[in-house]
């Protein structure tokens, strides 16, 4: 399969015309989120889901989740509190999902989704400190590393990135 650069694409909300059926990324947890919950979690406003769709093809590439969370305080490295109010939890951004269509996988749309999610994150009108992700796996954790993404102390599985660092990405 082609890279992003080669495919004629978009990144968009989730809704009715996306075939959800079709998606398979080898992960069974999130091919049966994305195929029967995803769409329930945005009517109820749990989750927003974007897909990237290759329009020739009409075929879902990928998608990721966001939605709101928060961070007790006391979680976060001394070295980020101390330049942080003191309240006892902090808002931030979850990314709660993130996968790629087996066709389409190691060409750099995970890349891309994830490009796009911060970008999205940093945009938003709504404050966040940082932006949070649960790791699936070693390799997933590598993954956020690769884009600076900070472990929390206590739960190696669980990282974040700040926004200040997110916002200097995109200015």
């Amino acid at each position: 399969m082609p890279t992003p650069d080669a495919i004629n694409y978009i990144i968009e909300p989730l809704n009715e015309q996306h075939n959800r059926t079709a998606f398979c990324c080898g992960i069974e947890a999130l091919d049966r989120y994305f195929q029967q919950q995803a769409n329930q979690d945005r009517k109820k406003y749990v989750a927003a889901s974007f897909v990237a769709v290759d329009r020739e093809q009409n075929q879902v590439i990928g998608y990721y989740t966001l939605s709101a969370t928060s961070i007790p305080l006391e979680e976060l490295p001394t070295e980020i509190t101390k330049k942080l109010p003191k309240y006892a939890l902090l808002p931030a951004t979850l990314l709660g999902r993130l996968a790629v269509d087996q066709n389409y996988q190691r060409q750099g749309w995970g890349d891309l989704l994830l490009m796009d999610a911060l970008y999205r994150s940093w945009q938003n009108e709504i404050a966040t400190m940082a932006v949070v992700v649960e790791a699936k796996d070693e390799k997933a954790v590598a993954f956020y590393q690769h884009y600076q993404f900070l472990q929390f102390p206590d739960r190696l599985n669980r990282l974040f990135l700040p926004m200040k660092t997110i916002k200097a990405m995109f200015s």
